[in-house]
């Protein structure tokens, strides 16, 4: 077997195998090896280099680029054969690869050694609202981390861009009368009266609650692991609820599902409770806000941070802290203005003032 090393490509072998011609890669650290890999494509072609590139600089393997070496495309590619983006859940990287396809409508043949942070503020600019404005410095600055990491790039000019003020509570939190209304709406023993109860009373994610089904049920308790964070979530079911499931035959894998007993998938079963909210009309509501106002129930309950994690799932506290935190204010704005005269009137006077009362 014929070798050649050195040339153009330092690290490159010729190997002959079965007849095909193949280019080997080693990289030694220390007299250790930590890279050995096959590049097939031809030697010295925009593919082969940009191969090569990626794996002197430490990719495990060569990841296939149809983009140029150094650009936003290529970079992108890099990325998405990384275990940063492997590890993420399903539904995570989807939502990354449509935001990525973007991004390389817009700026996959810029150079990455020019992008400026004035570059990534016109990208944002291009989006509608401040949330996906946002996003693109997100996702620019995590490519360029990213780079970093991989020694491939020295700065990151995604972190000096401007974000975008945004509204803090994001999505809707459902009120008590809007739940009352989509309740009243759909009556016993309806899909979309089972699907709401299950959302609301588990915080389970869309992509949580289709899995559910009688598998997840033992000894009055629902539990699962959440799909985005991989933590367990268990919980009992409450009453509300348990009547919904108590009229579902036993021998249906889902709780929730269409046609003859098939899957949603994420974003039908989002775009089909999204119709329903319409039809009690309630357009602007959603199951993400079905989430938050489960946890807003707790919080105003006083459940603590901890609590509110385990029921939404969540690794960390941090999310949780937010519903805590606003419960937490009304309560002391309460115990603040108990300590005024007029506040001992208002309680002791039965009759709710009206705003002309009020004004005169």
């Amino acid at each position: 077997m014929a070798k050649h090393k050195g040339g153009e490509f330092p690290g490159v072998s010729r190997n002959w195998q079965r007849g095909k011609l193949r280019w080997r890669f080693k990289k030694h650290v220390n007299g250790v090896k930590v890279i050995d890999a096959y590049i097939d494509h031809p030697y010295g072609s925009t593919e082969f280099k940009a191969a090569y590139e990626a794996l002197l600089r430490g990719a495990e393997k060569p990841v296939f680029s149809t983009a140029v070496f150094g650009t936003v495309g290529w970079i992108i590619e890099q990325f998405m054969g990384d275990a940063q983006y492997l590890n993420a859940s399903d539904s995570r990287r989807n939502t990354l690869r449509r935001e990525f396809d973007w991004l390389k409508q817009q700026a996959g043949t810029w150079p990455l050694d020019d992008i400026r942070t004035r570059h990534v503020e016109h990208l944002m600019g291009m989006k509608t609202g401040p949330t996906a404005a946002n996003t693109v410095r997100k996702n620019l600055s995590t490519l360029f981390n990213f780079g970093i990491r991989k020694e491939w790039l020295t700065v990151n000019p995604a972190k000096k861009a401007m974000t975008r003020k945004e509204n803090d509570t994001g999505y809707h939190t459902w009120t008590e009368e809007e739940i009352s209304r989509f309740l009243d709406t759909f009556g016993a023993g309806t899909k979309p009266r089972l699907a709401m109860l299950l959302v609301l009373s588990t915080g389970a994610a869309r992509q949580d609650v289709i899995r559910l089904g009688w598998q997840n049920v033992k000894n009055g308790r629902i539990s699962y692991r959440r799909g985005k964070t991989g933590q367990a979530a268990d919980l009992p079911i409450l009453p509300e609820l348990w009547a919904e499931l108590d009229r579902l035959p036993r021998n249906v894998m889902l709780f929730l599902h269409h046609g003859a007993g098939h899957a949603y998938k994420p974003e039908s079963f989002a775009n089909w409770f999204k119709d329903q909210c319409t039809a009690a009309g309630l357009p602007h509501c959603s199951t993400h806000g079905l989430r938050k106002a489960g946890a807003t129930r707790l919080a105003e309950h006083g459940a603590t941070e901890f609590e509110i994690m385990a029921f939404l799932a969540h690794k960390t506290p941090h999310e949780a802290a937010t519903y805590t935190k606003a419960a937490g204010r009304a309560r002391l704005a309460d115990g603040g203005m108990s300590k005024l005269p007029s506040f001992t009137k208002l309680q002791g006077n039965s009759d709710v003032q009206d705003t002309e009362t009020m004004g005169k």
